[in-house]
């Protein structure tokens, strides 16, 4: 599996393996394992909290549900959890927008240009199917290159609260 195939499969269907948007973190981490917990997401309380599998990050809210997908694709090699993509879940990047859009098109994936985060030296677009966003940073007289793919959250509002923590 390529790197372009894992990028598609989660434009198209919100999904990588067992982590999705809502996900049961009790059921990721069956799968997946035991996740690096990079820590909470705010200094005034522990949840949500920021956990990483290599550079596939995810927020967990304090009802233990995944709340936001983010996979870090600016280094030179992405490391993913491998029972998620087989392999070895190492792979090389440094993806062009054109290998971006040419994969989505390839893949019967709608896409759209998104304006909102497109200033400055990075531009950005999203995946129909599943609002997936790939921002692309523009080095100076070159091709935009993939930094960071990204699964939006779905407004949860948490119904757990802690005795001193509002989440």
């Amino acid at each position: 599996m390529q790197i372009l195939d894992v990028l598609t499969g989660m434009a198209k269907t919100g999904r990588l393996g067992p982590v999705s948007i809502g996900a049961e973190w009790g059921d990721v981490t069956a799968v997946l394992g035991e996740a690096w917990d990079i820590g909470a997401t705010s200094r005034r309380r522990r949840w949500p909290r920021l956990f990483a599998y290599g550079d596939l990050e995810l927020s967990v809210c304090r009802c233990r549900k995944v709340s936001l997908i983010s996979l870090q694709t600016w280094r030179d090699t992405v490391e993913l959890p491998p029972a998620a993509v087989g392999g070895t879940g190492t792979f090389p990047v440094g993806l062009t927008y054109r290998d971006v859009v040419s994969a989505l098109d390839d893949a019967g994936c709608p896409w759209e240009p998104c304006p909102s985060l497109t200033f400055g030296d990075q531009c950005s677009l999203v995946a129909i199917p599943s609002a997936a966003n790939f921002t692309f940073a523009i080095p100076e007289g070159e091709e935009p290159v993939l930094n960071l793919m990204g699964l939006p959250g779905d407004g949860h509002v948490c119904p757990v609260r802690g005795p001193s923590e509002d989440h």
